[in-house]
Order: C-alpha cells, then sequence, then structure tokens
C-alpha cells in the first residue's frame, strides 16, 4: 500500500461539507470522533463519545458545527500515517468512519448484478461455468430490467413465466419480488477504512470487490448521511450455498467503509445521493487493470424503501445502524482464462470513488493475514469510561 494524501480522500469540493472521521489516538489507546474542516481534525468525543451518538441527534450537522472541539493535528499527517506497512503508533491514524452501528446490507438490487447472483447460484460456484449459463440466463429472462418495478404485477407476472419455465431463482425472488434481501454483513465494530488491508477468505478462489453507498441511519430510521463502501464478496462460497453467506460475506476486514462520513446538509442531501456514480478501479501486481461503476440513479428500490423494509417495529437498532445499498457492478471481465472472468489476487488495489465522498482504498489480503480485530464493544466502553466520556 502507498502512503495516502488528502486528495485520496477528500470529496471534490473538499471540507465545504459536514465531513466526520474516527481517528485512534495512541495517547488515549483508543478512538475519537473527529470532525475534518479546513483548518484541520478536531477531537469532538467530550460531546459526542461514539459517531452513533452523533447520528442521533435532530440535526446532526448542525450538532457538529456548534462543537469547536480540540485540534489533533493535520489531515494530511493523520491520512499519511494510516496504511499498516510504516505506520507510527506513536502517531493518530484513520478508521472506519463509524463505531455502535449494526452493520446491513441490502444485496441484489440492481438488475445487472440480479443476473450475476442467479448465474453464481447456477454455476454452483464454478468460475469455468458461467459464461455459457451467463447466454441462457440472459436468454430466458433478457439484459435490461431496470424498468421493472419490484412487487408490481409486471413483476409477479414474470416470476410466474419463470417458475412455469423452470427458471426461477432465490436471487429472483428478491430482486424483483415485494420484499427486499437485507442482511447482517458483519458484527458491530469491525470495518476497516481507507488505507486498511481489506480481506479475503483464504479458501476463495472466485471473489470480487462490490462498489456500494452506505446509508448512516438513526435509531429512528432517519438518513442523516452516507460513505463508500467495500461489501467484499466471495462468489465461489455464496454460488456453492445461499446458506453459506456469512463465510462468503463476515471475515476479518471484508467489511470496507469510508473514507469519511458525510452528513446531510446544504451542500450534500439525499436527493444527492440519489444520484450519486460510484467508480470502481482495480489494480493488480500482474498489471491487470479493472474499471467499473454502480449508479444509484438506476437502484431498482429507492435507498428510503431498503431503509424502512430494514427497521421498524419488526426490527430496532437502538444504536442506529449503518446500511449498504447494493451494487450494479457486474465482474464479467476475464482476468485469467477466458470465460473465467474476474477474481481478486493478493495486493491488488481497490479503489472505490464518488466526487461527492472521496475515495476509499484498500489493499487485497487474505483474512489472516489482516490486522487482526481485537478492539471491540467492551474495549470502546471501558476505553471511554476510562477517559470519562461517558
Amino acid at each position: 500500500m502507498t502512503t495516502l494524501s488528502v486528495k485520496d480522500l477528500l470529496p471534490e469540493d473538499g471540507t465545504k461539507g459536514t465531513l466526520v472521521g474516527r481517528v485512534w489516538l495512541p495517547q488515549a489507546n483508543g478512538p475519537a470522533v473527529v470532525a475534518v474542516r479546513g483548518d484541520g481534525v478536531f477531537d469532538v468525543t467530550a460531546k459526542f463519545p461514539t459517531v452513533s451518538a452523533l447520528c442521533e441527534e435532530d440535526n446532526p450537522a448542525k450538532a457538529l458545527a456548534a462543537v469547536k472541539g480540540e485540534r489533533i493535528g493535520d489531515l494530511e499527517a493523520i491520512v499519511a500515517n494510516t496504511a499498516p506497512d510504516g505506520r507510527d503508533s506513536k502517531k493518530p491514524w484513520l478508521l472506519a468512519p463509524l463505531d455502535l452501528q449494526t452493520l446491513k446490507a441490502a444485496g441484489v438490487t440492481f438488475a445487472i448484478s440480479m443476473l450475476e447472483r442467479v448465474i453464481e447460484e447456477r454455476a454452483k460456484g464454478n468460475p469455468a461455468s458461467a459464461e455459457a449459463i451467463r447466454k441462457e440466463v440472459t436468454r430466458l429472462i433478457g439484459d435490461d430490467l431496470s424498468k421493472l418495478k419490484p412487487g408490481s404485477d409486471q413483476a409477479m407476472h414474470l416470476k410466474q413465466v419463470l417458475i412455469d419455465q423452470n427458471a426461477w431463482s432465490q436471487y429472483l425472488e428478491v430482486g424483483i419480488g415485494p420484499d427486499a434481501e437485507v442482511f447482517t454483513k458483519a458484527p458491530t465494530l469491525s470495518s476497516v477504512g481507507t488505507g486498511m488491508d481489506a480481506g479475503l477468505h483464504p479458501k476463495s478462489t472466485w471473489n470480487n470487490p462490490e462498489p456500494e453507498l452506505v446509508l448512516f441511519v438513526s435509531s429512528r430510521g432517519k438518513i442523516v448521511g452516507g460513505a463508500l463502501g467495500n461489501d467484499v464478496n466471495l462468489r465461489d462460497f455464496e454460488g456453492r450455498s445461499a446458506l453459506l453467506l456469512s463465510k462468503a460475506k463476515d471475515n476479518n476486514a471484508s467489511c470496507a467503509i469510508g473514507p469519511l462520513l458525510r452528513l446531510f446538509d446544504d451542500t450534500f442531501t439525499l436527493d444527492d445521493a440519489r444520484k450519486l456514480d460510484i467508480s470502481l478501479n482495480v489494480k493488480g501486481a500482474d498489471g491487470f487493470v479493472l474499471d467499473g461503476h454502480s449508479s444509484i440513479s438506476m437502484i431498482s428500490r429507492d435507498p428510503t424503501d431498503l431503509v424502512e423494509q430494514t427497521i421498524g417495529k419488526v426490527h430496532q437498532y437502538p444504536d442506529g445502524f449503518v446500511l449498504f445499498l447494493g451494487t450494479m457492478f457486474a465482474p464479467v471481465k476475464d482476468r485469467d482464462a477466458p470465460g473465467q472472468g474476474f477474481t481478486h489476487k493478493r495486493d491488488d488495489i481497490v479503489t472505490i470513488a464518488a466526487p461527492q465522498l472521496g475515495k476509499l482504498i484498500n489493499r487485497m489480503r487474505t483474512s489472516d493475514e489482516c490486522e487482526p480485530w481485537t478492539f471491540g464493544i467492551g474495549a470502546l466502553m471501558k476505553n471511554l469510561a476510562q477517559r470519562k466520556l461517558i
């Protein structure tokens, strides 16, 4: 991992928006909630011990603007000290910009990625079979379902046609049926931030990045801001069986979120988030380059619908939650042999970017090679209590 700089982090409009991060403070042996401003990085933990607490405010952006905080340094120096290689453990570094929120993810929310999920299922996790199956699935279903509203009469008619042709799939059920797929991505506090290594299960041989918008939602179901995310996916594990979803999704360092949380304010709103274009770039040590994108405007279910299907009288999240919205990126470009599509290799550098949210940059390693996750909820509570912040 090369040393990161501010240009690898900030949105195109710099610090004009309301930007929130978390920084590890060596002197406190724990994290700080910080406001990233034009004149530096400011510790606001004395007012907001957690990002979750900040997101519970009626107007988080306004509440943060009213707090001066304690300046802990220049953003450039903190960013440069973030990557694990060559990090000075006596100086601050960036963390993922969330803490107590539950990590949730919506799947199969874009038509093109839905088709790839069907292909994974039929290929039983074997990339060599994918191309032939892709042609057959496209013949049966078509390749443009972008105008099909999930749960509509038209969608239910298509469902019956596919059942009659023995072509129905569990992925089509959540892709065009009335109920969205929403699952728990990873344990609370386990996310890695920008500049960190992201993890792949060491037994996986067919996997891919998933560039996504991550919404931050309060315990009341109010969407308060967003960040970028990589919902790292193992196509071989999930393709073998949907019951292997936990092994396909929840591995050490397999949930990347960052670089910062941008709270909704006059400079960035939910409507802006709905129009977000997210780019993906993968650069391999072997010279391989993959480019892709995901446009939130093409999503099959509105972000508010996905949030409403996540929280309510049936499901509650007292500390709020974050929600990956899914991706339209389809990893079909061949890397090694023709017809076998894309899979990661060690030391791939993955950059997920959006003009309004900056860049989330991670190096891919196997999960057992990534930094162990040892600082959980108990450790956070103990640390904050020792610092007399709670």
